[in-house]
């Protein structure tokens, strides 16, 4: 498995939080759940996506937003429209002025709005718990990106109006096949970070995906050079380069970031996962998982944030 293929393995919606929203100009919604990571699909009308301090991106037909948080964010008809419901955790609606919302413009099975013949729809899903999608993804995200979505996005307006058994697991899988089919799209431009560019490179790529399948070997510079057949100096040097970060670096970061997805499965002791991301006992996993994350593996999968 590359490392793309490793990330975009991590969104896991349990439960997300999908919503369909009909509305009619003017409109603006103040975003403050704290969401780690939302998706929005434009179905019809066009939208703004306002992220403070930076200039409003435009979402029309057949795009997705994909927004990292938690800072809060503004999705309006127009940069200039002023917020008229703000969205709190936990989804609470309420004014401005902080009068609740509850139920008053709610439109039918997860669809809300000011106009149940508005002109702008807009499917809403947000990934509650930082567990759900992991902590490398997060940080080699930038704070928006806006993609075409393709058909996914007709399949998932046409789902989230049932209401039948098993539902909700069907729009948690639709919403995770959304979210990966963006952020690929998106890890093919240019605006990819170093890692990802470096992968195409026949020494450094390589290198990078022994490490990927293999974590749990005792990986040294002198060895992966070997395995590449450069020098030990001449490796380091490229692969700092390209990457950002030497390579011992680099490896301690993959394993700590599959150790925080695997400690977060059910069934799993700190022990097996140490066995599988290259440590040799509990104890070494947990030093080096709080010197980096600040919290011990215990914390962490009781629901720490890294």
């Amino acid at each position: 498995m590359d490392q793309l293929a490793a990330l975009l393995d991590g969104p896991r919606a349990r439960g997300a939080f999908l919503l369909r929203s009909v509305l009619d100009p003017p409109w603006s919604l103040r975003i403050q759940d704290e969401a780690p990571l939302s998706v929005i699909a434009q179905v019809s009308g066009e939208s703004w996506i306002v992220l403070d301090g930076r200039a409003p991106a435009r979402l029309l037909p057949g795009e997705v937003a994909v927004v990292r948080g938690p800072e809060p964010y503004t999705v309006a008809d127009h940069p200039g429209t002023e917020p008229q419901v703000v969205i709190h955790p936990g989804q609470h609606c309420a004014t401005p002025d902080g009068r609740t919302l509850a139920g008053t413009m709610d439109l039918g099975v997860r669809t809300w709005g000011n106009d149940p013949d508005g002109g702008t729809v807009m499917l809403t899903g947000t990934y509650n718990l930082e567990g759900a999608v992991s902590r490398r993804l997060l940080e080699a995200l930038p704070r928006l990106i806006v993609q075409p979505g393709g058909p996914i996005i007709t399949l998932l307006t046409d789902e989230i109006v049932k209401d039948e058994p098993g539902q909700e697991a069907v729009l948690d899988r639709l919403l995770d096949v959304l979210l990966i089919a963006v952020l690929r799209a998106w890890f093919a431009t240019h605006e990819a970070p170093g890692w990802f560019r470096a992968m195409g490179d026949p020494v450094v790529g390589r290198a990078m995906r022994m490490m990927h399948n293999d974590p749990a070997h005792p990986w040294t510079v002198a060895g992966l050079a070997a395995e590449v057949g450069v020098s030990r100096a001449s490796l380091a040097r490229r692969f700092t380069e390209l990457v950002g970060e030497p390579p011992m670096a680099f490896l301690t970061g993959w394993r700590l970031a599959l150790a925080a997805d695997l400690l977060r499965e059910p069934g799993t002791t700190i022990g097996s996962v140490a066995r599988k991301v290259g440590y040799g006992s509990p104890f070494a996993l947990s030093a080096a998982f709080k010197r980096v994350h600040g919290v011990s593996p215990q914390e962490h999968r009781a629901g720490a944030p890294l």
